[in-house]
């Protein structure tokens, strides 16, 4: 007998007849006594007998009844699980990210998620992308949200973006007065810049061009996170990834499309030998949404618009 002879059998032995276990099962009478003949048949039993109308169970269907019932609960588990598995409520998930990442991508996609697994296990990490790989590669972690991330060929690109650069600084800065900034326009400022040992340094110098070399370029730091708060305090003007100020999360500042052909990638990775869960997949999807919302359109003239707005609020 299979599963579904068995599941027809225990539904006429627990309801008491054809009809009943045809309501019980959402099908129609005749198929429940087609199958329910396939199962004598296969299991080479006489298990019905007719008596005046009505079906009576032989004493081999009594006990055959006892073991598939038993059997029956672990099927049903066996149901409930892929259910949960496939929508599930709760779950795990590992994330590594850049800093530029985490104050409003990473943070309001997990946030989504939430909405969907209301009992998540998450666990987030802030890190450089050398250990984004690392943490993915040693399977120590699910998924790395990074920008400009190196590559590994154990690593796969699950989704992939691209984002300009903006001009942060303080509102009584003058050149908060122009409505975009070009490389000519740092010339003698004080610029927050990033050490050329770094893929956003290099970004940083191809972007700035000949006019780099006339600017000041005393102070660095490793983050575009880091910097927006150093321009918020009066260091200088600093040139960011256009993620580092998604929403305007930095009352006081200034946000200025910033004249560069330069784009930086920004990556959702997994390591290639360990497939995604149903949640991961999920992660991916909030991520997407909230990139489509907050970064992507215009070439970013929709989130310099919202920061702008935000920061004079501010």
């Amino acid at each position: 007998m299979n599963l579904r002879q068995m599941e027809v059998f225990r539904a006429v032995m627990f309801a008491g007849g054809v009809s009943s276990a045809a309501e019980l099962l959402h099908v129609s009478p005749p198929a429940i006594s087609k199958v329910l003949a396939q199962a004598a048949r296969a299991s080479g039993l006489t298990l019905f007998e007719r008596v005046k109308g009505r079906l009576i169970p032989t004493p081999e269907a009594h006990r055959l009844y006892a073991e598939i019932d038993q059997l029956w609960h672990g099927v049903e588990k066996v149901r409930d699980t892929s259910r949960e598995l496939a929508q599930p409520t709760s779950a795990s998930l590992r994330l590594v990210c850049s800093a530029s990442l985490a104050p409003y991508l990473v943070s309001r996609a997990v946030a989504r998620l939430y909405v969907q697994v209301p009992r998540l296990q998450c666990r987030v990490q802030v890190v450089a992308p050398d250990i984004i790989n690392q943490s993915l590669l040693e399977r120590s972690t699910h998924l790395g949200i990074a920008l400009a991330p190196h590559d590994h060929p154990n690593l796969s690109v699950v989704k992939s973006y691209q984002c300009g650069l903006a001009c942060v600084m303080r509102s009584d800065q003058p050149l908060a007065r122009k409505k975009l900034i070009r490389p000519a326009d740092l010339v003698g400022q004080r610029v927050i810049s990033s050490p050329e040992s770094v893929p956003f340094g290099q970004t940083l110098r191809r972007a700035f061009g000949a006019a780099g070399a006339k600017m000041h370029r005393d102070f660095e730091c490793t983050s575009s996170t880091t910097a927006c708060w150093f321009a918020q305090a009066g260091v200088g003007v600093a040139v960011v990834d256009q993620v580092a100020i998604a929403g305007g999360l930095l009352a006081g500042l200034e946000v200025r499309p910033f004249q560069s052909g330069e784009k930086l990638p920004v990556k959702i990775l997994r390591n290639r030998y360990r497939p995604m869960s149903v949640v991961e997949q999920a992660f991916t999807e909030v991520f997407d949404g909230v990139w489509q919302e907050m970064v992507a359109g215009s070439n970013g003239t929709e989130i310099n618009r919202r920061n702008a707005a935000a920061a004079r609020q501010g």
